[in-house]
């Protein structure tokens, strides 16, 4: 069994200018579990524990649901927080592009015969950049930080390929190890 997700990933050139915004808020909220700059993409769907036999199942119906989708621009822009600036328990970048909302339902439609229940909550498209510890208590600080950057511009990525991860859990956090890509558009065979 592998802990594994769908995802696609962000441009190098994006990832570093929210690296440097990451730098600069470590030092205002140390305390804030901080996400490793390469292990940042958008989750489409989170598949849990799968069976290995599972993938290549998994990699055909991608290719039949995304085949109809051409590459297309997301952008990176403001950070936010989940659930709620009082009660902060998640730091985000959000992402902007109405096809990614597309390509996260294709990638639902595509699996749910498969065994995989589609989520109950709206896709949100964004990127985790941290998480914070019961214990800290800086959601005042975290809300100017919100109001500071709610309109800063990180970048734009252009979406080719969306791509299947397994998920290693260790004690100093998770790595993330690819294990296919589909290309949007890809014909089936």
């Amino acid at each position: 069994m592998i802990r594994a997700f769908i995802a696609v990933d962000i441009e190098s050139q994006t990832l570093q200018n929210i690296s440097a915004v990451i730098d600069e808020l470590k030092s205002r909220f140390p305390r804030l579990r901080w996400m490793a700059i390469g292990n940042l993409h958008v989750t489409l769907k989170f598949l849990g524990d799968i069976e290995e036999t599972k993938i290549d199942f998994i990699a055909e119906a991608l290719r039949e649901h995304l085949q109809p989708f051409s590459p297309f621009t997301i952008s990176a822009k403001g950070l936010g927080v989940f659930p709620e600036v009082r009660r902060p328990h998640v730091l985000w970048v959000g992402l902007g592009g109405a096809q990614l909302a597309a390509l996260a339902s294709a990638v639902e439609k595509g699996l749910e015969p498969l065994g995989f229940s589609p989520e109950k909550r709206p896709f949100q498209p964004h990127l985790t950049i941290a998480r914070r510890r019961e214990s800290d208590r800086s959601s005042a600080q975290i809300g100017k930080e919100l109001e500071r950057w709610k309109n800063h511009e990180f970048g734009t990525s252009e979406v080719r390929t969306v791509m299947l991860f397994q998920s290693i859990l260790k004690p100093e956090g998770a790595t993330h190890q690819r294990l296919m890509d589909v290309a949007l558009g890809e014909r089936t065979t």
